[in-house]
């Protein structure tokens, strides 16, 4: 059975929690504006894409090769699903906003080949969510679009509302944070029922 309510909370939560693409597109935004920060943006999906196809692909073949893999996989899902509950409960609101890297749509694309938040995202979402209910290549490759676009919204988001986002983030970070992690517990343990 497919648990929707619990995929889009695991899918929300770790596209709209701090890391590298989120953090970078605010600093972006902030210093440069929205206008200026897309193309890094635009990259991050492109590079998104790309990735989450790979990861599908994979997901797919060890899906189907391996059957007795569904255990294992939900197991490493939930631990690393309560491992970044902790990270997200542990993290801070800081952001360097003096940072001058490069903000082009090659640097958003290729940072998401060395972003393991991504891989492991794809990777889990696929597994325990996706193929233990859809097989057809069709439903595959829709939620690899999917995945993606809802993974790379959160940078989006975090540049378009990047001032007004960090001081609410800054005033209220372990109120967020403890939300946030709360969630991601509650679909290690969903994972299970």
């Amino acid at each position: 059975m497919f648990r929707l309510y619990d995929f889009l909370i695991y899918c929300f939560i770790t596209a709209y929690t701090p890391g590298a693409n989120n953090l970078l597109s605010m600093s972006n935004a902030i210093r440069l504006g929205f206008r200026r920060s897309l193309r890094f943006n635009f990259g991050i999906l492109a590079g998104f894409s790309v990735v989450m196809a790979v990861c599908t692909i994979f997901s797919a073949a060890l899906y189907s090769l391996l059957p007795k893999v569904k255990l294992v996989m939900q197991i490493a899902g939930g631990a690393y699903m309560l491992y970044l509950a902790w990270k997200v409960f542990r993290s801070t609101a800081d952001l360097d906003t003096d940072r001058k890297d490069e903000t082009g749509f090659f640097s958003g694309m290729i940072l998401q080949f060395v972003n393991p938040k991504i891989y492991i995202y794809a990777i889990t979402t696929m597994s325990l969510y996706i193929l233990p209910v859809f097989h057809s290549i069709g439903a595959l490759a829709g939620f690899a679009v999917l995945l993606s676009l809802i993974g790379a919204s959160g940078s989006f988001v975090w540049a378009l509302f990047g001032a007004i986002f960090c001081n609410f983030f800054s005033r209220h970070t372990k109120a967020v944070n403890l939300v946030m992690a709360l969630l991601l517990v509650y679909c290690a343990v969903a994972l299970f029922l």
